[in-house]
């Protein structure tokens, strides 16, 4: 049970290179660092097929597919289950809801991505992954983490907020306010120095609260 713990407390950070695999999947076998090449992933874990809360998740992320895409953005699932309950957990999905489920679900059975990623955690669960999402950029870089617990859903909004505010604040060199949606204005960088300081003063294009505190629209 130590090693266990030790394994499952391993917590990969932002800014780290997506910790890479090989695993059995819904769409075969796949290599973490060959798959989804040039694009974004978000990869999310459920704690069990066949359960109330993750069929919701699941379905959500099935529903919003086309959303992701437009975000040159695949996704991956997992869930510390076998291929099989996978396949037949995605097919009564498809049955009794008409959501098809078909963007890969990674069969961890043996915990391996689980304890890769910090997906489990022992206060909450030593056997089931708690909710977490990775968002990964075209590099393999992880740029944003989330954890959810194993009795509280995700939010889809948010989850698709955070994906479009990463990619344009990539795109832009800005950051984002707070509740930041397409559209709003954006963060200009503070200064950096004394004479950015006093360009940033005498700057009538942007909208200033002080100096610090400059927003623009893109």
């Amino acid at each position: 049970m130590e090693n266990l713990n030790k394994e499952a407390n391993f917590m990969p950070r932002i800014g780290d290179i997506a910790p890479d695999f090989e695993a059995v999947t819904t769409i075969g076998k796949i290599k973490f660092s060959d798959f989804a090449k040039d694009k974004w992933v978000v990869m999310f874990s459920h704690p069990a097929d066949f359960t109330p809360v993750c069929t919701t998740e699941m379905s959500g992320f099935a529903l919003n597919q086309e959303k992701f895409a437009a975000l040159n953005t695949d996704l991956i699932g997992l869930s510390i289950d076998s291929i099989h309950s996978h396949l037949a957990w995605v097919n009564n999905v498809r049955e009794k809801t008409g959501v098809y489920l078909n963007f890969p679900i990674i069969a961890d059975i043996d915990m391996k991505v689980s304890k890769l990623y910090g997906m489990l955690q022992p206060n909450e669960s030593e056997t089931a992954a708690v909710r977490a999402v990775f968002f990964i950029d075209p590099a393999k870089k992880i740029r944003l983490i989330m954890y959810y617990p194993l009795n509280v859903g995700r939010n889809m909004d948010e989850i698709l907020r955070v994906l479009e505010a990463l990619q344009f604040a990539d795109t832009h060199k800005v950051a984002m306010p707070l509740n930041w949606r397409k559209g709003d204005k954006v963060i200009v960088p503070p200064p950096k120095t004394l004479a950015e300081m006093e360009a940033r003063i005498a700057d009538t294009s942007c909208e200033k609260v002080d100096f610090y505190l400059a927003k623009k629209s893109i």
